[in-house]
């Protein structure tokens, strides 16, 4: 004779043991936040070199803090999220608050898609990483923040040598290279936003 079945259900495994938020590239990817409000401050008061300064290091931190999870760990879903938010609190922000520096060349419009692109991105994100589905960055969203980057350095660099009273020919220069990394940036951001939409409804199907 059989012997009858156990109907009851196995017991549960192990719980899966919780994400450490402290950790070192969480830490370097939240040191941004408070870089970023130093850069604010530095733009508002028109310390362009000390701003400049601020920003190399806070982009350090970004790219330092992916080198470390790749190589040490630990790669986490919060250090996933973590890092873009704090590249667009960064990013963002010091773009806002160039606005009102005449000599900077960022117009209201350029500042409106970049944060736009940002916050729809984020959206999306979040609705495809809720269906367990990895959406990461890729190579054009990488070249997207290395041109906002190179764009806000190219910014900080030309006010710093203004206000220096620098009429050689390094600014010169500098002007043209800056006006085509500001409009490869507005290129690249809504070239990048698009495709993330496209990807995104890709995976939701």
């Amino acid at each position: 004779m059989t012997p009858p079945t156990d109907p009851s259900p196995a017991p549960p495994g192990p719980p899966h043991p919780a994400e450490s938020l402290l950790n070192a590239p969480n830490l370097l990817s939240t040191a941004r936040i408070p870089l970023a409000v130093v850069l604010f401050a530095c733009i508002v008061n028109g310390v362009w070199l000390a701003g400049l300064v601020v920003f190399l290091v806070a982009t350090a931190t970004d790219w330092l803090d992916g080198w470390w999870a790749r190589k040490y760990g630990p790669l986490t879903l919060v250090g996933r999220n973590l890092d873009p938010l704090a590249d667009k609190v960064l990013v963002c922000g010091a773009f806002i608050y160039l606005i009102p520096v005449a000599d900077a060349g960022i117009t209201p419009w350029m500042v409106t898609v970049v944060v736009c692109r940002e916050l729809v991105v984020t959206g999306i994100r979040g609705i495809v990483e809720a269906t367990g589905k990895k959406f990461g960055a890729d190579w054009f969203g990488k070249l997207k923040m290395g041109l906002q980057c190179a764009v806000l350095i190219g910014v900080l660099l030309i006010q710093w040598l203004r206000a220096l009273g620098d009429t050689s020919s390094v600014l010169a220069v500098l002007e043209p290279v800056q006006l085509v990394l500001l409009w490869a940036m507005l290129g690249a951001t809504i070239g990048s936003g698009l495709q993330y939409l496209v990807k995104a409804a890709r995976l939701l199907r």
